[in-house]
C-alpha cells in the first residue's frame, strides 16, 4: 500500500505514523482564485512556475522555503512607512536586515542554505532599498547563484521607479517573478506617502514625484506582462490615506496583467522611526484587511498569506531562520560550503508532489460532508506541510479558513504579538490578546492546548479541539464541523 510520510518526519527524522494513501484525504479546496489557484486552473507554463512559489501559490507556502539576501541597500524613494535603519532581529518587517552583503558574500550564504535546507525554492532581492535602483549588485549577485543553482528561482521586488529600462535585462536573466509595490494611481494620493524620490539625477518633490513614480510603474508593470513575467503588486494599506484608493489602483493594475494583488497592513509604531509611526498614523484592523480584500475579489488575482518579510528573511514564510545563516556563521570566507548536487532538494520536490496528489485526490471527500455548513471561520495552528501540527501555546499565527457549503477556502491570517505559552507557563496577558485576535472565529484547531486556555476560549463562544492533530487541514475541518449541530454563522 503506498504511504505519504508526514512532513514533520520527513525533515526532522522524529518518527511518525505514516499516513496510508487510502485513507481518508483532504483536496486542496481553496478555491481557484488568486494565489490559492492550482494546475486545473492555471495554464500549464503559469502553474509551472507558481507552484514552487511560496509567494505566488498559498499551497506552495506549506511546503517551500524561500530566502531573500541584502545585497541592494541603495533606494531612489523615500516612504513614510519606511526606516532601513531600525533593526531587531525577532521583527519581520520589509527593509529590516541585520547585515548587508556584497554580492559574493550574498551568494555565499544562498549556497550554504541551498545545502542545508531542502525546502528552498527561491532566491529574492528585497532590498533593504530597491534591487532595480541597485541594479548592478542584484544582477551580479543573481548571476554568481544562477551558475551553481540552476533549480532555484530567482525572484526580485522593486518601487518600480527604475523597472522600465531593466525588463529585456530582466527577461534575459529568467527573473520570472517580479513584485512591485504600487500604492495609488493618482498623485494626489501619493504626495501623502512619498516625500521625494530620486529620478534623472535629481530629486523630486511633491505631486511631480507621485505623477513621475506612477508613470514609470505603470510603464514597468506593462512592459514586464507583456514579456510573460508574473507581476505581483505589493499594496501598502494606510486607512484614511489611501485605503478606499485601493480598489482604483486594483483596477488599474488588474486592466494591465497582473497576477496577483497583495493588500499589505501598514505596519506603524512610533519605536521605527518611521514618519508614519511617529505621526500616530494607524495601520488598519484585521477586520478592515480582510473587508478590503473581500472587495477586491473579481480583480486582480489576490494574496492573502503574505508575512511582510525581512529583506533577509530565510526559511518558510511565517519562520525566519536568517540569524542561522549570518556570515559569521559561515565560517571562513574564502572557502565555499560543500554543496551537493540538488539531489536532497530534487527528493523533497518528488516527496511534496506526492503529498500534494495525496491530498487533491480527496477534495470532493473532505467537503461533501459540509454541503449544508453556514459560513464558519476556522483558525488553524500549523507549522506548515498543510497539517494541524501545532501546539495552541506556541503560535505566532493562526492561519484562517472559511468552511461555506462544500467548500473551504483560505481567507488569511490572524498574528499574534507573542507566544501564550512561555516556559510551559500560560501568559493571561497573552490570552487577552490572543481571544481579540481570534474575534470572529467560531472554532479553533490545533495539534495540542492546555485545559485553562480551552476554557478561556469557550467562555468566549469559540469551541477548540485537538482530535485532530497531523491531519490535512481540511480534513481536520471537514471532521470536526461534520458533528457540529446547528452552528451559527459568522462573518470574517
Amino acid at each position: 500500500m503506498a504511504q505519504v510520510i508526514p512532513l514533520d518526519s520527513l525533515l526532522t527524522g522524529k518518527a511518525a505514523a505514516p499516513v496510508p494513501a487510502s485513507a481518508p484525504k483532504a483536496g486542496c479546496s481553496a478555491g481557484t482564485c488568486g494565489s490559492a489557484a492550482g494546475a486545473a486552473s492555471l495554464p500549464p507554463d503559469v502553474w509551472a512556475k507558481v507552484k514552487d512559489h511560496p509567494c505566488y501559490s498559498e499551497e506552495a507556502h506549506h511546503y517551500f522555503a524561500r530566502m531573500h539576501v541584502a545585497v541592494a541597500p541603495a533606494c531612489n524613494i523615500q516612504c513614510n512607512y519606511c526606516n532601513r535603519k531600525f533593526d531587531c532581529a525577532n521583527e519581520s518587517r520589509p527593509g529590516v536586515v541585520s547585515e548587508r552583503l556584497t554580492p559574493e558574500e550574498g551568494a555565499r550564504k544562498v549556497l550554504a542554505v541551498a545545502a542545508s535546507v531542502p525546502q528552498l525554492s527561491v532566491l529574492g532581492i528585497a532590498g533593504p532599498g530597491d534591487a532595480c535602483y541597485d541594479w548592478a549588485r542584484t544582477r551580479a549577485t543573481f548571476a554568481l547563484v544562477a551558475r551553481r543553482l540552476p533549480d532555484i528561482r530567482l525572484c526580485l521586488s522593486t518601487n518600480g521607479l527604475a523597472l522600465p529600462e531593466l525588463v529585456d535585462e530582466i527577461v534575459d536573466m529568467n527573473i520570472d517573478h517580479v513584485t512591485v509595490t504600487i500604492n495609488m494611481v493618482d498623485p494626489e494620493v501619493g504626495e501623502r506617502i512619498y516625500p521625494w524620490i530620486y529620478h534623472g539625477h535629481r530629486r523630486w518633490t511633491g505631486r511631480d514625484a507621485s505623477r513621475l513614480l506612477h508613470e514609470r510603474q505603470m510603464e514597468g508593470l506593462e512592459r514586464l506582462t507583456a514579456r510573460g513575467v508574473l507581476v505581483k503588486v505589493n499594496s501598502v494599506m494606510i486607512p484614511g490615506i489611501n485605503d478606499a484608493h485601493l480598489e482604483e489602483v486594483n483596477r488599474q493594475v488588474t486592466a494591465r496583467g497582473a497576477f496577483l494583488h497583495n493588500i499589505m497592513p501598514l505596519i506603524s509604531d512610533p519605536a521605527h522611526g518611521t514618519a508614519f509611526g511617529l505621526a500616530g498614523q494607524r495601520g488598519p484592523t484585521a477586520r478592515e484587511l480582510s473587508a478590503l480584500q473581500d472587495r477586491l475579489e473579481g480583480g486582480a488575482k489576490l494574496m492573502r498569506h503574505c508575512r511582510q518579510c525581512r529583506a533577509d528573511a530565510v526559511g518558510l514564510l511565517g519562520e525566519d531562520r536568517g540569524q542561522e545563516f549570518t556570515l559569521d556563521r559561515l565560517g571562513d570566507p574564502v572557502q565555499e560550503p560543500v554543496l551537493d548536487d540538488g539531489s536532497a532538494r530534487a527528493e523533497y520536490r518528488a516527496w511534496v508532489a506526492a503529498e500534494r496528489a495525496d491530498r487533491a485526490a480527496a477534495a470532493a471527500e473532505a467537503v461533501t460532508a459540509l454541503a449544508d455548513t453556514p459560513a464558519l471561520l476556522v483558525a488553524v495552528a500549523t507549522k506548515g506541510g498543510g497539517r494541524v501540527n501545532q501546539h495552541f501555546g506556541h503560535a505566532r499565527e493562526f492561519q484562517i479558513f472559511e468552511a461555506r457549503g462544500g467548500r473551504i477556502a483560505f481567507a488569511g491570517l490572524r498574528r499574534l504579538d507573542d507566544t501564550y505559552c512561555k516556559g510551559g507557563q500560560g501568559d493571561e496577558d497573552g490570552l487577552e490578546g490572543l481571544l481579540a485576535a481570534l474575534d470572529g472565529i467560531a472554532l479553533v484547531l490545533c495539534a495540542r492546548i492546555g485545559d485553562c486556555p480551552r476554557q478561556r476560549l469557550a467562555a468566549a463562544g469559540i469551541e477548540v479541539s485537538d482530535a485532530h492533530a497531523y491531519d490535512y487541514i481540511e480534513t481536520a475541518i471537514a471532521a470536526a464541523l461534520g458533528g457540529r449541530a446547528g452552528a451559527t454563522a459568522v462573518t470574517a
